[in-house]
């Protein structure tokens, strides 16, 4: 399918103003109405980072998009300050979506550390405040497979948790329906040795905006497993454990032997669904794809986790060639669009809940036009 094409540089809001005309051929309508507290469309289209397919991922204006679009959560991923502040961006590590390495009044920031027992080198949210964090601009992170994106290079600013709140609340009135917050901890054990415990500040934030209760359009994420317990217990909003490979970073931490491995098991989701609402597996985990790169066969995951009374969204759907299975891709060009839909269509008939995407679009409009 053509993609749209990418609004010219400016300022996140002015950016924002310049996306409805983008929609046109790529979004199906979104909802008349509001759905009723407690109740929620299905399946769920998150939109991963925003509608980061076609904008650069955590700006105001990728979230924007995904709401024009239709999608049902945004989806931010947290970061702190040095001055314990929330910040999108995907990882701490800033050089990888912004533009601090080419600024030379933060050459001297440039650090190696140990994050999440991966020795690191580079510049880290931590060590910037978030005076500072506002004068850095977005790059686009996967340029190669995204040039359109980057073209918005430097013309995007870091927003807040707050901005992005505000952002949504504001897109709430002028579309006339619900939309959530599907927010990501990152690092958290990492952020609590420095000092920087993300807990609290996240909680007190959405309390503060009138997120609270177990019907508020919010989930709350993540690959560790402590912190969503410290949530649990402060808090009766939604979580979701992640999955990835190997070990949850906090297990390693406490000298627990507690694998991503175990934890999909069905006593493993039985023991999640103590204090989470949901699971946000790794596709494989749903349905792995063969020795040749081609969709296999869905695993027992879905119902194993259905059965301990828990939700499933899967991650992370995209529409190029360079993320989808062989046989859906539409050449040999990594960033050429390849059949997404066929392989949302064939979760969906493995039983997902929802899923997160990075062309929520492409999802609902499966969700439209079943």
């Amino acid at each position: 399918m053509p993609r749209p094409r990418s609004p010219r540089p400016g300022q996140s809001l002015a950016t924002a103003a310049l996306l409805p005309p983008l929609l046109a051929c790529a979004a199906p309508e979104p909802p008349a109405t509001a759905h009723p507290q407690g109740e929620e469309p299905s399946p769920l289209v998150i939109a991963h980072r925003g509608a980061s397919g076609y904008l650069p991922e955590h700006t105001l204006a990728a979230y924007t998009l995904a709401v024009l679009q239709g999608a049902d959560y945004v989806e931010p991923d947290l970061v702190m300050t040095t001055d314990g502040q929330l910040i999108a961006r995907h990882d701490n590590q800033l050089e990888l979506t912004t533009d601090v390495a080419a600024r030379p009044e933060f050459a001297d920031r440039r650090r190696t550390k140990n994050v999440d027992g991966v020795e690191l080198t580079g510049w880290f949210s931590e060590d910037f405040s978030l005076a500072e964090i506002k004068t850095l601009r977005a790059i686009e992170r996967i340029p190669a497979i995204r040039p359109g994106n980057a073209r918005l290079d430097k013309s995007l600013e870091v927003p807040t948790l707050q901005e992005i709140i505000d952002l949504v609340k504001d897109l709430e009135k002028s579309q006339g329906r619900r939309i959530g917050l599907y927010l990501e901890t990152k690092h958290p054990t990492h952020f609590q040795h420095l000092g920087l415990a993300m807990e609290e500040p996240l909680l007190e934030i959405l309390r503060r905006n009138g997120y609270h209760g177990r019907h508020a359009s919010v989930y709350i994420q993540s690959f560790e497993v402590e912190n969503l317990k410290t949530l649990h217990r402060l808090s009766p909003l939604r979580l979701v454990q992640l999955f990835g490979s190997g070990q949850p970073y906090d297990q390693k931490v406490i000298g627990s032997a507690l694998t991503y491995e175990q934890m999909a098991t069905p006593a493993g989701l039985r023991a999640i669904a103590a204090y989470a609402d949901g699971v946000g597996p790794d596709k494989s985990y749903v349905i792995p794809r063969d020795a040749n790169g081609n969709l296999g066969s869905p695993t027992d995951f879905v119902p194993n986790a259905h059965a301990a009374g828990l939700k499933v969204h899967p991650y992370t759907f995209r529409a190029e060639n360079n993320f989808l299975p062989l046989e859906l891709r539409s050449s040999a060009n990594p960033a050429e669009h390849g059949d997404l839909e066929a392989e949302i269509r064939a979760f969906l008939d493995a039983g997902i809940d929802g899923l997160f995407s990075d062309n929520p679009d492409l999802a609902l409009r499966l969700r439209v036009q079943p």
